[in-house]
């Protein structure tokens, strides 16, 4: 039986929520058996935190991708080329007559040791965005791709990552715009810049505070969630309508109405 279908709004408080819920029982589970990781790298490494927010990444691309189109997750099926290293995974790929439409990472930032971990984010994500456009210029994607390139970062809401923090560098003043600015607006920033520079189709930052309510916030329009859907399904109509020969703008407006597939909070 089908999962009634819901809005964006509701969906995505059961993507927080999820995450929340499984990053609690991974952890729960690690001290349990004596294994617990270093800090709270237990509840990360169980790997299936963001599955909430895969799950309306996929909702998008199966509403509005080309017939036939393959969406792929398991880990043997989402390794591609890279240029600068043999090859990269991601966390999602979208394949359509062997030619990559799409590709997605997706990532969390949690405390407390949020300036080692948005480092690492930053890094990452800068990294791999570099990597993935050489790859691409090379013709490794498959004849006339030409992919939507997917950043989302799920960022707790805390005072540790709401605080500003001093960018201190001993021989040269930073940019200024990171003054002052908190571990939320440096990734603000970095998604901004990910787009300005052309690295990334999409990028997007939510920050959501620990708990089973569900909230979360935008730190700014351009770098929401909800946009990095928009933009994807429209990259993803494009491609139908270039398969079809219709003019662009004939698919329906995304992410309008009862559009995502409700979760199962139940089986988190």
């Amino acid at each position: 039986m089908n999962s009634p279908r819901i809005g964006y709004k509701d969906r995505l408080a059961q993507a927080v929520r999820a995450f929340w819920k499984s990053r609690s029982r991974a952890a729960a589970s690690q001290l349990a058996r004596g294994a617990a990781d270093q800090g709270n790298r237990g509840a990360v490494t169980a790997g299936k935190n963001m599955e909430g927010f895969h799950g309306m990444v996929i909702d998008v691309i199966r509403h509005h991708a080309p017939v036939g189109t393959e969406i792929h997750q398991a880990k043997a099926l989402v390794v591609i080329p890279g240029f600068f290293r043999p090859v990269k995974s991601w966390d999602l790929l979208v394949v359509h007559e062997r030619r990559l439409l799409a590709a997605l990472e997706m990532k969390s930032l949690c405390g407390p040791s949020f300036g080692n971990n948005a480092n690492n984010r930053c890094e990452e994500a800068i990294g791999s965005g570099h990597d993935f456009r050489r790859a691409q210029s090379q013709g490794l994607f498959g004849s006339g791709a030409s992919p939507f390139l997917g950043y989302f970062l799920f960022v707790e809401d805390d005072s540790g990552s709401r605080a500003p923090v001093r960018a201190a560098a001993p021989h040269f003043q930073s940019d200024p715009v990171f003054q002052h600015e908190s571990y939320q607006g440096r990734m603000r920033i970095l998604c901004e810049r990910l787009m300005e520079q052309s690295l990334y189709s999409a990028a997007a930052v939510l920050a959501a505070a620990k708990g089973t309510y569900g909230m979360s916030r935008d730190l700014s329009t351009a770098t929401s969630f909800k946009t990095l859907l928009a933009r994807l399904a429209g990259h993803l109509a494009g491609e139908t309508n270039a398969q079809i020969h219709e003019a662009p703008g004939s698919v329906p407006p995304p992410l309008d109405g009862p559009c995502f597939e409700a979760l199962d909070e139940t089986a988190v």
